[in-house]
């Protein structure tokens, strides 16, 4: 009985040690991770030529005074829209009209002279031709006709001045557009010595955009117009190009090249235009920015992706592609130019792949995930288009 009860309990030890050492059994595998992914756009792209300027008016009228004088009357509303015609100043006349006054009587006083000298031509002539008096008496009172023609000529002169002078104390609109700030006040003397500008009037309706391109894009507007069949010259030009404004909108009208300038300048290689667009609202002023746009071709099946999709490192861009198996694939990509919100793919992809957009940073290569397609874009978003030359 003590025999059997000695191996008893060293049994129950060895069966309490090897159950002690067993192996827990390894932990369930995680889910896949989330991630959201895009399919590759494809779609043909228009390709703008673009470049910024700065608006202009049709016309740029500085008003000036052309008397001296003393500014009588301020006649309108600084920055309204004025009528070609209107009344803008009044420089007081007073001293203008007395001049006038006596270069009318100057001018009479010539005629009457004229008169007396005519009169005494036509009474010498008989007593010429009976010896009565000297033939140069005569010669004398042709003499001082001929020199009271010319001094009723000048008289009258002096009235035209002197009435023109009048005329320009008081100063109207030579164009319809808005008027600037006055430059000077009820009060002020003005014109002494030099023309005092005084105020500014520019007409907006059509408003043009002067823009710099680089010679290279100078090149390629003039094949694309030769392309569309303009000949030689402005004014059978089509409106073709449009206008991005400083808050992104798009101007409603497009607009036509007006103007381009003789030589490239040298120092920046750069050639100055003009762009005319129409302005019915007079919504654009002179002196804003804006950024002018053609189309000069069309990329037919551009691969696109959203920005966020593309990762950079040491100048090598790559996107993580999800494979029909649901595993990740990094790929190098090259990456044309950027389009809103979508980089242009030039190599690297193919139109069927999908990319990741959200998650990537909880992925790696060979990775399995759970992909969910998000679209690439928002609703509203605007149509893409490559862009060249000088932004």
């Amino acid at each position: 009985m003590h025999a059997r009860c000695s191996w008893a309990a060293p049994l129950a030890l060895a069966a309490a040690l090897t159950a002690g050492c067993k192996k827990p059994a390894p932990p369930p595998n995680p889910p896949p991770p989330d991630v959201q992914v895009v399919h590759v756009i494809q779609r043909d792209v228009p390709v703008y030529m673009e470049g910024i300027g700065v608006t202009r008016g049709d016309a740029e009228v500085e008003i000036r005074a052309r008397v001296e004088g003393v500014l009588q009357a301020v006649h309108f509303t600084e920055g309204s829209q004025v009528k070609k015609g209107d009344l803008l100043y009044t420089i007081d006349p007073r001293e203008f009209i007395a001049v006038v006054q006596q270069a009318k009587g100057k001018l009479a006083q010539a005629e009457a002279d004229l008169a007396r000298y005519e009169q005494d031509v036509a009474r010498y002539k008989p007593l010429v031709e009976q010896n009565a008096v000297p033939r140069q008496t005569l010669e004398t009172s042709v003499a001082q006709v001929n020199a009271g023609r010319a001094g009723v000529q000048a008289a009258k002169a002096s009235v035209d001045s002197a009435d023109l002078d009048v005329s320009y104390t008081k100063i109207y609109s030579p164009t319809d557009g808005i008027i600037g700030k006055t430059e000077v006040n009820e009060g002020n003397l003005v014109g002494r010595g030099q023309s005092t500008l005084l105020t500014k009037i520019s007409r907006v309706d059509p408003i043009r955009l002067r823009v710099s391109i680089g010679e290279r894009d100078y090149l390629e507007l003039a094949r694309l117009r030769r392309k569309m069949g303009v000949k030689p010259g402005l004014r059978n030009d089509q409106s073709i190009v449009e206008m991005i404004l400083a808050d992104g909108s798009l101007h409603p009208y497009k607009g036509r090249l007006v103007f381009a300038d003789r030589p490239v300048d040298a120092s920046t290689g750069t050639l100055l235009i003009e762009i005319a667009y129409p302005n019915p609202d007079k919504l654009l002023r002179p002196g804003q920015f804006g950024r002018a746009r053609v189309v000069i071709d069309t990329k037919s099946g551009a691969l696109l992706v959203p920005q966020k999709a593309v990762s950079t490192l040491q100048s090598v861009d790559s996107v993580a592609v999800v494979k029909p198996d649901k595993t990740v694939e990094t790929r190098q990509v090259k990456t044309g130019v950027r389009v809103g919100a979508l980089w242009v793919i030039e190599s690297g992809l193919q139109p069927d792949d999908q990319v990741i957009v959200e998650g990537l940073q909880k992925v790696r290569p060979g990775m399995t995930v759970n992909p969910t397609v998000v679209p690439a874009e928002a609703p509203d978003a605007p149509v893409a288009s490559l862009t060249v030359g000088t932004p």
